[in-house]
């Protein structure tokens, strides 16, 4: 999953990535949370009759996704994810997956290591982000809420998919990466259904992000300066998957099977 990420990258270097005609100032993020407002490009489609390029307009929208169709939020989860695997057919995600897909900005994103249930250890935070630097741009879902009073709020969800090999040492879920040269596929929704987009939804190449372990500031929505992505150490070595630890062996009888926990 993705719980936390960063934008640290400036205006500027956001509006070059994505081809945008305009944008606000924004100050750089370094531990953004679920329901604060994130930014993210939508596509519009032209108004000009037989004209189908696509438009990119940048917008906030608040993390934690709200379907139509819910009545209270008070009374609804907050769903800062999606998964892509089930997105098209849930039905939380199934009309923004057809009709309101976008893509979400970031510098990186934090992920935590969770020892084996039981153990005494805690979570490791890590900073995972591009090795190369600069912006990656997450798959996200859009969904306007209109609330019994009338006001609107634009709401969004990462999209998620199963880690690669490198991400799977610390966590077995990672955000849907769209590489820039898919950009205008993806923010098709005129064009282009969810099936035709599968293929944009699958794990980053192994070597795209590099994983840095960081202090447990980034755990304190408080901490939001560069400071929380420091690292603990010079190198990334996550633990290795826990082995099974046996019983100690008792007097076995004829039929006794050694066990594990």
């Amino acid at each position: 999953m993705c719980g936390r990420f960063s934008l640290t990258a400036t205006p500027e270097e956001v509006q070059e990535m994505f081809g945008l005609e305009e944008i606000e100032d924004f100050p750089p993020r370094y531990n953004i949370a679920p329901t604060q407002p994130i930014l993210i490009i939508a596509g519009d489609r032209r108004r000009e009759e037989g004209d189908n390029r696509t438009d990119r307009r940048a917008l906030l929208a608040r993390w934690g996704f709200l379907p139509g169709w819910v009545k209270d939020p008070a009374d609804f989860p907050l769903l800062i994810n999606a998964r892509s695997e089930t997105a098209a057919e849930k039905a939380s995600f199934r009309a923004a997956m057809r009709h309101r897909r976008v893509l979400i900005a970031a510098s990186g994103f934090y992920e935590w290591h969770r020892p084996p249930k039981g153990s005494n250890e805690k979570s490791t935070p890590y900073w995972i982000k591009p090795k190369g630097g600069g912006i990656v741009a997450f798959g996200g879902l859009l969904e306007t809420y209109m609330s019994a009073d009338g006001a609107e709020i634009d709401t969004a969800a990462v999209l998620t998919t199963a880690a690669n090999q490198m991400i799977a040492r610390v966590h077995d879920r990672m955000p849907v990466v769209i590489r820039p040269e898919d950009f205008s596929r993806w923010l098709d929704c005129l064009n282009q259904e969810p099936r035709h987009v599968a293929d944009l939804m699958a794990p980053a190449p192994e070597d795209y992000f590099e994983a840095i372990r960081i202090s447990d500031l980034v755990n304190k929505v408080a901490n939001s300066g560069p400071e929380v992505q420091e690292p603990a150490t010079d190198e990334f070595a996550p633990p290795e998957p826990a082995k099974p630890v046996r019983k100690a062996k008792a007097p076995p009888a004829a039929s006794d099977q050694l066990k594990l926990f």
